[in-house]
């Protein structure tokens, strides 16, 4: 916040005089990487919306989602990227698919089969990748 004051002089050998009060920081602030630490995870807590956290800590909501957005960028930068070999079984094609009734607006459903030690996950569109997930570590950790 500014507040700005004019003295006015009808003399002309005295001139106009002006003053500025400037409230806050005033300066950069220097956050530690122990706080910023802090602070991200606070706004990742869901007790408090993002803006919230912000207003908190005397920040602008903007130079928050900068930081979150740092954090991701690190975190998707020190995994290395997963492929999975693909693998398409012609044989699978050649056997008679079960019949399914369908409805007139049903289309055919499509869907990605994983196979992960002995066992098949098929994944249709639509379905929760947090579950999907889920599953996937569970046969991990099985396996």
């Amino acid at each position: 916040m500014t507040i700005t004051g004019f003295t006015h002089s009808t003399s002309v050998d005295v001139p106009v005089q002006r003053f500025e009060v400037f409230t806050g920081a005033g300066r950069r602030r220097d956050w530690s990487d122990e706080e910023k630490d802090q602070i991200i995870a606070e706004s990742y807590s869901g007790e408090m919306s993002v803006s919230a956290v912000a207003r908190r800590h005397g920040l602008s909501p903007g130079q928050l989602f900068t930081w979150r957005r740092q954090v991701r960028k690190q975190a998707e930068q020190a995994l290395p990227p997963m492929f999975v070999p693909a693998v398409i079984d012609s044989s699978a094609e050649r056997r008679p698919k079960p019949r399914k009734a369908m409805t007139k607006n049903a289309s055919p459903a499509t869907a990605i089969e994983l196979e992960i030690g002995d066992a098949i996950v098929r994944i249709t569109s639509g379905a929760d990748t947090a579950t999907i997930a889920a599953v996937i570590q569970a046969l991990k950790a099985s396996s």
